[in-house]
């Protein structure tokens, strides 16, 4: 009898991941075998997880916050992305047992970007980043391989985005957070990777009277949908682009992997995913 393929996602907490929906609407869309599961993972107990899932059947896991990192040292295969950002997201579990890394945060991030703001030009000026956590570090690589020509962070830890300063060089400025605002007077590109303005959370505070009309603004968090800085940007005459199209297509190269069909990010996806 043949095993019906599973996957899922890896984290903790994890309760709050809509990754289970994705990815199930997606099965029955395109009628495929296959089942995708939310895994609450402590960290004591990740190694020992990700050894037992091949032998439950697993083909390959998404991997959530706080083990986007530490998931890298038990991996057997990690693509150059995933090296050069430092994290991975999504796993292929081979036949044999060795486990396959990847990236997909800055693919799904663009994706997003591209389907959003068609018009967007990367090359047209500099991108402002508010935050340097792994989501900044993804987005840095794949803003830069677009040929954004200056990348400008600011972080609550200065400390942090000169970590990234130093990972990624000539490129990247920093500006310390209190003076956040002045990033954005030519600001082509602008982007909140922190938690900020996320509900139950903090508020994001930084003033956007410097923010050019002609900037594209995007969010990557999707609750709620329309942040207050998404709000706010597009009260200034912003093209505004939500968080969950880029939840959404990092989630289109796992699955592609695991269940061999190359998934579609559209209307139909969104609303089956917010319903």
């Amino acid at each position: 009898m043949t095993q019906i393929p599973r996957a899922g996602v890896i984290g903790n907490p994890i309760s709050h991941s809509l990754s289970p929906k994705l990815h199930s609407y997606w099965l029955e869309r395109y009628g495929l075998q296959g089942s995708y599961t939310a895994l609450k993972v402590t960290e004591d107990e990740l190694e020992t997880t990700l050894r037992s899932l091949p032998d439950q059947g697993f083909i390959g896991a998404n991997v959530t916050i706080p083990h986007k990192v530490s998931v890298m040292q038990f991996a057997d295969q990690i693509t150059d992305r995933a090296t050069l950002i430092g994290a991975a997201n999504t796993l292929i579990f081979k036949q044999d047992g060795r486990i396959f890394a990847d990236n997909t945060d800055g693919y799904g991030f663009m994706a997003n970007l591209r389907q959003g703001a068609p018009d967007w030009d990367p090359k047209a000026g500099p991108a402002a980043i508010f935050g340097a956590g792994g989501a900044a570090r993804a987005i840095i690589v794949a803003l830069a391989d677009a040929g954004v020509p200056e990348i400008v962070i600011s972080n609550r830890t200065r400390a942090k985005a000169e970590a990234l300063r130093a990972d990624f060089g000539a490129r990247i400025s920093v500006i310390d957070w209190v003076q956040a605002d002045k990033m954005l007077v030519d600001a082509n590109t602008v982007i909140n990777t922190t938690s900020l303005g996320m509900v139950g959370g903090q508020d994001f505070k930084v003033p956007l009277d410097k923010l050019p009309s002609t900037a594209v603004v995007t969010d990557i968090v999707y609750n709620p949908l329309k942040t207050p800085f998404l709000e706010a940007a597009e009260q200034r005459g912003c093209t505004v682009v939500d968080g969950l199209g880029m939840l959404l297509h990092q989630g289109v190269p796992g699955f592609e992997r695991w269940f061999g069909q190359r998934p579609e990010v559209d209307e139909a996806t969104r609303r089956a995913v917010l319903a």
